[in-house]
């Protein structure tokens, strides 16, 4: 947990182990984004991290989607006239990674922290603090995105996700099992759902850790088959890119006459998955998907899409799909909004945090609520209480298509504030 003491200077460190982290494809000099037009005023830097390359959960689109960002702004002249320069990170999944990352990010001058994916809050959180450094747009894996005074949250992270889909399930699953990860982060998922499921007529789910970096899941799948029970039964996982290989233990599974419906969160699942899966013929046909944004076929995604297909240059670490690059399109559409607002002043971490305390709103196209980060505005929940947007949304998988199941968002707010007590 951090305080609410006061906000100090930002000062830059120097550490050996940096250069092997930061993405050398996208520094120039100090950092600025090859080809890259720029305006007139000062560039402003800001980094982007997530992890690549590891057994466990990678985002490489995240990253990917933030250069692709940077290159269609510099296009444009910059944003508000400032050159964007982006530095990359890669954070491995470890809390020395993520420490190191913003590390970087104050020895090369960042002005925030953008759209990246980390769980390891406790690690990177300190030093951004210490430097007075911006979070905005994290994916919502840790404690201190929901707690420290300089992160800025854009969704309702993992606990959202769980909440939502316990309240999806509620609706058609008499007995759930909840394969999870095998972490402290993971300890958190059960009474969350729980939480959810709590809005019908079951109360618990059965628990069931599991390895994050297994390289199959037969015993575990039989465990969470068995445990569904007999009529009406549902599996639901959330090992994000091992889920994958949850399902397919799942799937091959001797059949056992009964009718069990799967789901998971979107970060889990998504429609890339659902495609070299099998589609319609495959394992998550009927699954049932909790997302935090509209589902990827929603016409609110086409600005996004546009950068993509002109300026990601057919990198095939970028799916419009994926939950990860969506956050952070939208974490960099509050950054633009940001400096915009801050018009001819210079821009730094400091007064990025100062508009954004001082109740700056952030219109995102309908992605997602207007999105306003006063004291007033946040959810205020013991665990998480920079929550500001506690929606999701209900998804199908439909003719081998991520789809709408239910019209609109979904509010868990009420639902995360009766799960106070799982944050104990």
């Amino acid at each position: 947990m951090t305080g609410n003491g006061r906000r100090r200077s930002p000062y830059s460190v120097s550490i050996g182990a940096a250069a092997a982290l930061v993405s050398a494809s996208l520094l120039t000099g100090c950092g600025a984004l090859p080809g890259a037009t720029g305006g007139s005023r000062e560039p402003i830097t800001v980094m982007t991290w997530a992890p690549e390359e590891t057994k466990a959960t990678n985002m490489p689109g995240m990253p990917a989607m933030a250069q692709a960002y940077a290159r269609w702004v510099n296009s444009q002249g910059g944003i508000n006239g400032h050159e964007l320069r982006i530095i990359t990170c890669n954070e491995g999944n470890t809390a020395t990674g993520a420490a190191t990352c913003a590390r970087t990010a104050i020895k090369e001058g960042a002005v925030a922290v953008v759209g990246s994916y980390s769980q390891h809050g406790r690690a990177f959180m300190a030093p951004l603090e210490a430097a007075n450094i911006p979070y905005i747009g994290g994916y919502g894996l840790s404690d201190e995105e929901f707690t420290s005074y300089l992160s800025y949250p854009v969704n309702g992270g993992q606990v959202a996700l769980l909440a939502g889909n316990g309240m999806q399930l509620a609706a058609s699953c008499d007995r759930v099992a909840l394969v999870r990860p095998d972490s402290i982060a993971g300890d958190y998922l059960p009474p969350l759902l729980n939480s959810g499921l709590a809005h019908g007529e079951q109360r618990q789910a059965a628990d069931i850790p599991a390895a994050e970096d297994a390289g199959e899941y037969t015993a575990v799948a039989t465990r969470s088959r068995k445990r569904a029970g007999e009529e009406r039964g549902c599996v639901t996982a959330a090992l994000g890119e091992r889920t994958a290989h949850f399902f397919d233990s799942f799937r091959r599974l001797p059949s056992d006459g009964r009718d069990i419906k799967v789901s998971s969160v979107l970060g889990s699942v998504d429609q890339l998955l659902v495609d070299r899966t099998g589609g319609a013929s495959g394992p998550f046909e009927g699954a049932y998907i909790t997302g935090w944004y509209p589902d990827a076929g929603d016409p609110r995604w086409e600005p996004m899409k546009q950068v993509i297909q002109e300026h990601a240059f057919g990198d095939n670490r970028i799916d419009p799909a994926d939950a990860g690059v969506q956050t952070t399109w939208i974490a960099y559409t509050v950054l633009k909004k940001v400096v915009e607002a801050l018009g001819d002043t210079e821009i730094t971490p400091g007064k990025i945090a100062l508009i954004l305390d001082r109740g700056l709103r952030v219109n995102t196209g309908g992605l997602t609520p207007v999105l306003r980060w006063r004291y007033e505005d946040m959810l205020g929940t013991p665990g998480f209480p920079r929550i500001v947007n506690h929606v999701v949304t209900f998804q199908v998988v439909r003719r081998g298509r991520l789809v709408a199941q239910k019209n609109g968002f979904v509010d868990v707010g009420p639902t995360l504030l009766e799960a106070r007590s799982s944050r104990a």
